[in-house]
């Protein structure tokens, strides 16, 4: 499995990078494994504000309909809209094919999320 250094990760297998002030958020590669064929991708309306560890959309497959939380607070600015043509590019490649972005409220709770290193050793320690 794939866990990008430069992205931060959360118990809920999102990912999140950080430009500037705004925090650009997907799934990871494990929940990407998980989740199977994706076929259907929605995410928070732009303008809507998302809190850290809350639901900010749904990632839908073959297999099952999982929640996106946002692993980090602010204002929903973007949505990756080529996901509603071909929602399968997360399976893909679940790290450039980003979900939503938000602007950060509170940019120190990205330091409350894991590193690479971490996230690599929750999943191969939990069986999440």
């Amino acid at each position: 499995m794939n866990f990008p250094e430069e992205l931060k990760y959360s118990k809920t297998h999102e990912w999140v990078k950080v430009e500037g002030n705004i925090g650009v958020i997907g799934v990871t590669d494990f929940a990407q494994s998980e989740l199977g064929d994706v076929v259907y991708v929605e995410a928070s309306e732009v303008g809507s504000e998302v809190k850290a560890g809350e639901t900010a959309g749904t990632v839908e497959s073959v297999k099952a309909v999982s929640d996106i939380n946002s692993p980090v607070s602010g204002t929903v600015s973007e949505f990756n809209t080529a996901l509603e043509d071909a929602p399968e590019m997360l399976n893909s490649d679940p790290y450039e094919s980003w979900i939503f972005k938000v602007t950060l409220s509170d940019p120190s709770e990205v330091d409350s999320l894991m590193d690479a290193t971490a996230y690599a050793e929750y999943v191969a320690d939990s069986g999440h």
